[in-house]
């Protein structure tokens, strides 16, 4: 009988990486890979920015990790979107191709820590599973 399951996905990013991506490609870098409230919510403290997008990327790559896409899905990384909440948390919110490899996945809720301090940035993403029949062989444990 397939049950529910919890998913992680866990990145690390540095934030040099990140703002020598910016220098070298500007406004290209940032709009490729951020929606619009992403890029307005990292440029609101220039002093910080390079550790926000740090941070977002680091949580873009963690959800598609909890996906875990085939070699051929390709998607947008604007299509996982991180927004703000009250209070200072943030929320994974999906659109268009990542909806899909979430449903294909059996993907019932996103839940996200992110953090950031000058060299790096960190994104955990836990997932929520829907019980759906597994096509994968389980693991097995033995007593020695």
């Amino acid at each position: 009988m397939p049950s529910a399951s919890l998913r992680v996905g866990v990145d690390l990013v540095r934030v040099a990486d990140v703002t020598a991506s910016i220098a070298r490609f500007g406004t290209r870098y940032t709009e490729r890979l951020f929606t619009a409230g992403e890029r307005a919510y990292c440029d609101a403290d220039s002093i910080r920015a390079a550790e926000r997008y740090a941070a977002r990327f680091a949580a873009k790559e963690a959800t598609l990790k909890v996906f875990r896409p085939m070699p051929h899905d390709a998607v947008d990384p604007r299509s996982i979107e991180v927004r703000p909440l009250p209070g200072g948390a943030c929320e994974v919110v999906l659109h268009g191709g990542a909806i899909a490899l979430a449903r294909r996945a059996g993907i019932a809720e996103l839940s996200l820590s992110m953090s950031h301090e000058q060299e790096y940035a960190t994104a955990t993403v836990v997932a929520c599973v829907e019980a759906v029949e597994e096509t994968r062989p389980t693991l097995t444990l033995w007593d020695a």
